[in-house]
């Protein structure tokens, strides 16, 4: 992953675990098969894609608000 789309993701989602998260799902979306919501001119990464993508507005999360135990 590229340290200035960690860094720019990171003023987008500020809980460095949560966008660990973010970009797991969307990398493992990519991998069976998911369109990328941008275009880009050079080869990237998966993870580097999902890093795009959210600091594009392309993509969003929600954290649940669910208190019921697991």
């Amino acid at each position: 992953m590229k340290d200035d789309l960690i860094k720019a993701a990171r003023i987008i989602v500020r809980d460095p675990y949560i966008l660990v998260n973010v970009v797991s799902r969307r990398v493992k979306q990519l991998r069976h098969g998911s369109k990328p919501l941008i275009e880009s001119l050079e080869k990237l990464a998966l993870e580097d894609v999902a890093l795009r993508e959210i600091i594009e507005g392309k993509i969003s999360y929600e954290l649940s608000s669910s208190k019921e135990p697991y």
